[in-house]
């Protein structure tokens, strides 16, 4: 970030405690600026602690008074219900009326000026086809369908301040809530096997990068980043590469490669163990996952701001040392 007037920039952050949340507040608690990390969770790092509010978005009078409290210049809004599971919207009420909350608390703080909204990629389904703007919405699951309506709120709550949406795609790091005990577990186990002559096409994402992208979008010239829309993440590549390459840092190896007629049949048998609640490392949701090419159009934050510090190996071998860390 600019370092110029560095110390009044006041930075209020919900869901800092969360996965990117966690990298975001270290990056700008090193810089020296003034933080407010709102979250209803402890941070992970006890170095935060003296920056986390205890506050949930869904009390909407707790939202508003922390932002007449510490009358923030940037806001940044992580807090979310990010599981695809769920059984109705309510399940991802943080999403909507939780955003609702925090839009108006912006309304109602004249000292904001920058705003950075939180949404996914899954606002659009996976596949080949990519959304033809920023509001042709195709949502997977109801937590897609959650992070739409996010979107749609904050296009109509006509905020006074520079606003900007960012669709994180697939986003891996240290702090990472699924993957330590899911796909890096298998690998070190080395239980983990993936399609043969793997076409899949995807948009990864190290967090630091995503961090990254996030400060460059708050330095940024309001009349440039103003009602914007960016996928935040790294341009595309074949899934099968970032596999091996995480496989061989973890375990010395890569992956297994079975035939995908297989894994298919395998994914049957997964759902057929689910069924009397035993774990299988494969059913068809990951079958699925594994399977469809979901490639997003990284252009736009790519020609605004370059290309984002970290290579995939500067990530992968972060990630893998943190992850030995932590078993």
């Amino acid at each position: 970030m600019q370092q110029a007037g560095i110390k009044s920039l006041r930075v209020l952050c919900t869901g800092g405690s969360g996965f990117i949340g966690v990298h975001l507040c270290h990056s700008l608690i090193e810089q020296g600026f003034s933080l407010i990390n709102f979250d209803k969770n402890q941070p992970k790092n006890d170095e935060h602690l003296c920056f986390w509010h205890n506050g949930d978005i869904l009390d909407a009078g707790s939202t508003t008074r922390i932002f007449s409290e510490f009358q923030p210049t940037h806001v940044i809004h992580l807090a979310a219900r990010t599981v695809l599971e769920g059984k109705s919207l309510d399940d991802f009420r943080d999403n909507t009326d939780g955003t609702a909350n925090v839009l108006a608390a912006i309304k109602s703080c004249n000292s904001v000026s920058k705003v950075i909204i939180t949404s996914t990629q899954h606002v659009f389904k996976p596949g080949p086809n990519l959304p033809k703007s920023d509001d042709d919405f195709d949502p997977y699951g109801l937590y897609g369908e959650s992070k739409v309506i996010t979107e749609k709120l904050t296009r109509a709550a006509a905020l006074n301040a520079c606003w900007t949406i960012i669709r994180p795609t697939n986003i891996w790091g240290p702090w990472h809530p699924q993957y330590p005990r899911g796909l890096w577990n298998l690998m070190r186990k080395g239980f983990y096997f993936h399609p043969k002559h793997d076409p899949v096409v995807r948009s990864y994402g190290y967090v630091k990068n995503v961090v990254w992208q996030i400060e460059r979008i708050f330095q940024a010239p309001a009349d440039s980043v103003n009602q914007r829309m960016y996928y935040v993440g790294e341009k595309p590549i074949n899934q099968s590469d970032w596999v091996r390459a995480f496989s061989i840092a973890i375990s010395g190896k890569p992956a297994y490669l079975l035939p995908k007629n297989i894994i298919y049949v395998l994914a049957l048998i997964g759902d057929v163990a689910a069924m009397f609640g035993i774990k299988f490392p494969m059913y068809s949701d990951r079958y699925r996952n594994l399977t469809t090419t979901n490639p997003v159009p990284m252009e736009p934050i790519f020609d605004q701001f370059g290309s984002p510090p970290y290579s995939m190996e500067e990530g992968i071998r972060e990630t893998v040392e943190w992850y030995r860390s932590q078993i």
